[in-house]
Formats: C-alpha cells, structure tokens, sequence
C-alpha cells in the first residue's frame, strides 16, 4: 500500500457518500481504515444521472455528518454537480483516507479476519464496510431481450438528455422517481413519450407551506417501514409530479410492461385505472399523516391548497392500450427504468450474501466483520438517501467498537 500499512481495523469499499461517511465517523473513533473507489468520488453520481437531474431531498437534509445547511435556500434542491462537489470537498476537508480509482477483486474471509484483494495489491482487516449500495447494476426485464434490435434500448442510468436520443418517439418502462422525471424532462423538450407505470404511490413535493420531505422527517413518518404493496414512490424533484401532469404534457400512459410477442408486438397489463388511483390513495395518506401531526401539536401552519398536478383530469386513453406496435408508433428508443440491484460478487464471504447476491443483514450489520451502508431498502422511506448517512455511518462505528472492547476484554480475561 501507498502508505506502508498492510492491515487495518477497517476496509471501507465504495467512495460515495455512504463510504464517505463512514470514513468520517471511523476516523473520528480513532480506527485506522482505508476506503477503496474503483474510479472517482461518487462515480455512479457523475456518470448515471441526467443532465436536468435534481437531488429529492432539500438542501437543509443533504448533508454529510457533523455538518448542517449554511447556505440561503434550505428548501431547495442541488444539481448533481453541486452535490458530487459537496461530498468530495468534505473528503478534502477532514482528510479521509480515499484510495480513488483503485478497485477491489475480492474479500475474503482469514484468520478471523479478512483478505483484501485490490489493484493495490493484497491487505488484511479486521472488519469490511461495502459501501457501494445496491443501485448500480439496472435491471430490465426477461420480455426486453424480445425487442428488435431496430429499437435502441438503454437503462433510465444511461438518459442524460434527448440530443443523444435517436429521432423518433420515446417509450419510458418504469414510473418511479426516475421514470417519472425522465418522462416529464424527454416530453418538455418537445418528444412524444408513451409511459408504462405499474403499482407506484406518489408523495406531493410540498404541502401546507413546507417541503413535504421535511413534515415526513418531522413527524416520524420517513422511519417507519415502506409499504411492500409498491415502488418507490414517485416524488419530483422540484415539483409535484403526478400521472395526471406527465398526461397534460402529452404523454400517453400504459400499464405495466409485460411482454414482447413473436411479431414485436408489446403487451401491458389493464391495471393502469388501478395505478392512478393508488398514487391517488398513497398521496391521500401523506396528506393525513402531515395535517394529523400539525394538529395533534398545534402547529402553526396555512392550510392546506390544492396542488395543480394532482387536481388535473387524468387524460388517459380509452380504451386502455394493452397491445403497442412500436413501428406503427414510431418508437425508436425504450428506456427501462425499472430497478436496479448491486454488484456485490467481490464480497466473498459465507453468509453475507443471499442466493441472489444481494445484501444479508440487519440495521447495516451482517455475519461478524461485515457491515453494509447506503443500501436502498424497505427499512424504511430513507433508506438509501443521504438523510441517513449520518446515523448509518455512526451505528457502524459503535457496533465495530463495541466489538474490539469485547475481543480486547477477552484477551485480558
């Protein structure tokens, strides 16, 4: 290694803003440690996100630990740049020990402890923290592969623009956050969108003089479980996003994607009726919960107002659109936004991964030594955003040292 150690309390894999803060919670213990980023500072945060991209948390939440908001506009909302600059200028600031553009091949369990394999070469830890999240690798699903191959396809991380969009009209298959945003951004910059949306809630973006985001932190209810009836739901970044405001634009809305014919022929469920009003429902109930805690706490606040993009009139097409020619359409391009699930196969330790290769653990802890950060989850609604960096990174930390007190303790005993 570049700095002579060959063993550390801790590997962390993966520079983002998970690994970051974790990087600071661990250096503020006093635990030597390393963190690995196979190429830049939020890699995945400068190459998988669009142009017009807008974090969904205000200024004021996005935050790496120990700091707070100082700027004038803590409703606002960062770009993706300002973002990336904000969490690598706080690496700079407090000196973390990044190793950038150096990636792991595999960790392995050792001795009762760990092996770590890198273009670096070869370490030892006693504990590892995969930090990379589980939201780089896109899924789509098996019907994608029936597409011709005349129809250009890219995942929802690959959009930055239309200008690298063939010409033609646009099919987006998946209505959560991105989904919805790349429809909105594909259809203002004048492109005929068709939108394939399956069992998705909607959150107002603000509501009774307040970002909504801010009321769900609030009032308890961004920690509690997410529903398992659905996606993500969709939020704008901005702006209140709904199906109702992506139809006004012109956008022709489907059900949920569900196979390629022989012919090329795409088919989508009858399910879209039942989409919308369960956008409707989960937006009902965000609702409630805000004007029950404003009252259960006299709160002063204006009531609340009718949000535009929810009380537009659905325009959706009648009869449904379960069969879609994309030729006859003009569909030259379908991006999937449909999901994503983390590379995780240099984690090789017994235990730490389930069948599928994704993430075994309880409250960031896994088997004894491996720990996980920054995973998107139904733990909760903040599961995966930066809101939670903070108690993540510091949880680990505390679970880390409490476990070399106990193994201190016994080598005494």
């Amino acid at each position: 290694m570049k700095d002579g150690r060959t063993h550390y309390d801790v590997v962390v894999i993966g520079g983002g803003w998970a690994g970051i803060g974790v990087s600071y919670a661990l250096k503020e213990a006093g635990l030597n440690h390393i963190v690995f980023e196979r190429s830049r500072i939020c890699e995945t945060w400068r190459t998988q996100r669009w142009s017009a991209f807008r974090m969904n948390t205000p200024n004021v939440l996005t935050v790496m630990p120990g700091d707070s908001y100082q700027g004038d506009d803590p409703e606002g909302f960062m770009t993706c740049q300002e973002f990336v600059d904000m969490v690598e200028g706080f690496a700079r600031r407090h000196s973390l020990p990044v190793r950038t553009r150096t990636a792991v091949q595999s960790v392995e369990r050792q001795n009762g402890g760990f092996v770590v394999a890198s273009d670096e070469g070869t370490i030892t830890a006693d504990n590892v923290v995969a930090a990379t999240g589980n939201l780089n690798v896109p899924r789509r699903p098996d019907g994608a592969a029936g597409l011709s191959p005349e129809i250009n396809q890219m995942d929802g991380s690959d959009y930055h623009d239309t200008r690298a969009l063939a010409e033609g009209a646009v099919l987006v298959v998946g209505c959560g956050n991105s989904g919805g945003q790349i429809a909105e951004d594909i259809a203002l910059a004048g492109r005929k969108v068709f939108l394939s949306t399956s069992r998705n809630g909607r959150v107002p973006r603000r509501y009774r003089g307040k970002d909504v985001i801010l009321w769900l932190v609030e009032n308890g209810q961004m920690a509690q479980p997410r529903p398992h009836d659905g996606g993500r739901p969709l939020l704008g970044a901005t702006h209140t996003i709904s199906l109702q405001s992506l139809s006004a634009l012109g956008i022709t809305l489907l059900g949920r994607f569900e196979s390629v014919l022989p012919d090329g022929t795409l088919t989508f469920t009858d399910s879209l009726a039942e989409s919308l009003e369960y956008g409707n429902e989960n937006a009902q109930r965000v609702r409630d919960g805000i004007d029950a805690y404003i009252a259960e706490n006299g709160i002063d606040a204006p009531p609340g107002a009718p949000d535009a993009a929810e009380t537009l009139a659905p325009e959706l097409p009648d009869p449904p659109i379960l069969r879609l020619d994309p030729q006859a359409e003009g569909i030259s391009t379908v991006i999937w936004s449909t999901g994503f699930i983390g590379d995780f196969s240099w984690l090789k330790v017994p235990g730490a991964l389930d069948n599928r290769g994704q993430p075994i653990e309880t409250g960031c802890v896994s088997v004894p030594g491996v720990y996980f950060a920054g995973l998107d989850s139904s733990a909760s609604l903040a599961a995966g955003t930066i809101h939670v960096v903070e108690q993540e990174a510091y949880k680990i930390v505390d679970h880390i040292v409490s476990k070399k007190a106990g193994e201190a303790h016994l080598q005494v005993t």
